[in-house]
């Protein structure tokens, strides 16, 4: 079955602004989170009440070889890399659209029918 001019006008903008994306620059895959924790000494003020928690910590988590792996970034280095990490989220919308995109045309595909 082929896509319609309408699917295919909108894969070939999905296609196009991956390419564009590839073409900005880097990708880094993980999530970030900013972290307030307590420490160990209990005298701390993180330990009063009401607490005054320590940090905010910006911390970058993603799986290496299976296994869950924390970095915690200083200011600077969130500023650095703020761009990569938006782009890998934008990357992974594109494509999940057009699988979407793809799973319904062959969803739609009057062979299965058979």
């Amino acid at each position: 079955m082929s896509p319609t001019p309408a699917q295919q006008a909108r894969a070939a903008r999905l296609t196009a602004q991956i390419a564009e994306l590839t073409q900005a620059g880097f990708i880094l895959p993980g999530t970030l989170t900013d972290r307030m924790t307590r420490c160990g000494y209990a005298n701390c003020r993180c330990h009063a009440d009401p607490p005054q928690l320590h940090g905010p910590y910006h911390q970058w988590t993603r799986k290496i070889n299976g296994k869950t792996v924390t970095r915690i970034l200083s200011d600077d280095q969130l500023a650095d890399y703020q761009p990569w990490f938006d782009n890998h989220k934008r990357l992974r919308e594109l494509i999940t659209e057009l699988e979407e995109l793809s799973l319904e045309i062959a969803e739609n595909d009057p062979r299965w029918n058979r």
